[in-house]
Order: structure tokens, then C-alpha cells, then sequence
């Protein structure tokens, strides 16, 4: 039986799904029109992406009713991950300069997510890969010192994923692939999270009984 306090350590969790529902409907609101056909109908999970779902408009010019939604879902996934990168320090990591370096990286990697959809997208992108990769990297490092072999190559392989969206989005010729990309990267980076929250309140059970 889950109780207050499992609630408290899981609402990381709870938030990622709660946004994944909002995200699959938004989706179904959105209006049309995608980088690789101005006029479709519709969100296309292979060419449009997910600030698409955010902006005023459909790509096809149409109001897009997916907006509101949308933003919700982005407040709720990155206070969610923001609560998670807090929580992980407190559990995981005893080396002070890391613990402030993980609660640091990760709130300014959330607070620029929040204004991809913005004229500033491009400064905020790159502001959200640096932090989130230096949060992965701290995050890495203390599943290493508490020997989560699977948890750290698992990070490892999310870092790898948010260089490989970058490259993607500066090159020409794979650019066009990028939306795909970023949804399996959105899949496996929140199934990492989701997993490691598990882990926190498995720990915190432990230190419940002790």
C-alpha cells in the first residue's frame, strides 16, 4: 500500500505520465501542417514536432486549439523533472559541490525547456542540452559510486541521445529525421526517470523499516 510519503517521492513520476497523457492529446488537437508537408491534416508523430504543439498556430497556419494543452503539459513535465533532479541529489548523492551542481543544472535545463517555443527556441535549446548534460553527468556519476550498473549505462545512453537530437537539428541532410528522434528520445529518457524514481522510493522504504 502506497502511502504520504511514497506519493511525495513518486510525484515525479505521476507528472511524466500525467504529461505523456496531455501530450497524446494535444496531438490530437493539433491542426495540421508539418515540415515535410506545409498543408497535411493533423499531428504527425514522424514529421512534426513537439513545440509545433505549442506555437499559436498550426504550421498550416490554422489557430491551433493544441496550445493551452500543450502548455500545461510542459509546466507539469518540467516542474516534475525539477522535483526529480532535487530528489535524486538528496538520495543519491553525497559529495556536496555534485549535490548543488545536480539541483542546479537540471532547474536551469527545466526553466529553458518551458520557453522552447519562443522566438528565443535556439538559445533555450542549447541551454537545455548543456544543463541536461551536465545533470546526466553528475547523475551518472553518483549510479556509478552506488554501483547501478544498469541505471548508468542507461544515462549514459540518454546523454548520447540528446548529442545525437543536436546533431541532427544542425545538419541539413538529418534534420528532417529530428522529430522522429526526439521521440524515442523522449520515450527512453522518461522511462530512465520514471525508473530511477522507482529506485528513490525503494530506498526510501528501506529507510522507513530500518
Amino acid at each position: 500500500m502506497i502511502n504520504g510519503k511514497d506519493l511525495l517521492t513518486l510525484l515525479p513520476s505521476f507528472g511524466i505520465l500525467i504529461f505523456m497523457g496531455l501530450y497524446i492529446y494535444s496531438a490530437n488537437l493539433y491542426p495540421g501542417g508539418s515540415q515535410a508537408d506545409i498543408n497535411s491534416v493533423g499531428f504527425d508523430w514522424f514529421n512534426n514536432y513537439w513545440c509545433n504543439l505549442m506555437s499559436e498556430n498550426g504550421m498550416n497556419g490554422l489557430k491551433n486549439p493544441a496550445r493551452p494543452v500543450a502548455l500545461i503539459a510542459m509546466i507539469i513535465l518540467c516542474s516534475s523533472m525539477t522535483l526529480f533532479f532535487f530528489q535524486f541529489a538528496n538520495y543519491f548523492v553525497k559529495n556536496r559541490n555534485w549535490k548543488m551542481t545536480i539541483k542546479i543544472a537540471g532547474t536551469l535545463a527545466m526553466l529553458s525547456a518551458v520557453f522552447i517555443f519562443t522566438r528565443l527556441h535556439d538559445v533555450m535549446t542549447t541551454i537545455l542540452s548543456i544543463c541536461g548534460v551536465i545533470g546526466i553527468i553528475g547523475i551518472i556519476s553518483a549510479l556509478h559510486k552506488n554501483k547501478m550498473t544498469f541505471f548508468k549505462v542507461s544515462g549514459i545512453i540518454c546523454m548520447a541521445l540528446v548529442g545525437i537530437i543536436n546533431l541532427f537539428y544542425y545538419n541539413e541532410n538529418l534534420i528532417k529525421y529530428l522529430p522522429l528522434v526526439q521521440i524515442v528520445a523522449f520515450i527512453l529518457i522518461l522511462a530512465w526517470t520514471v525508473g530511477l524514481n522507482f529506485k528513490m522510493n525503494d530506498k526510501n522504504a528501506l529507510q522507513q523499516r530500518a
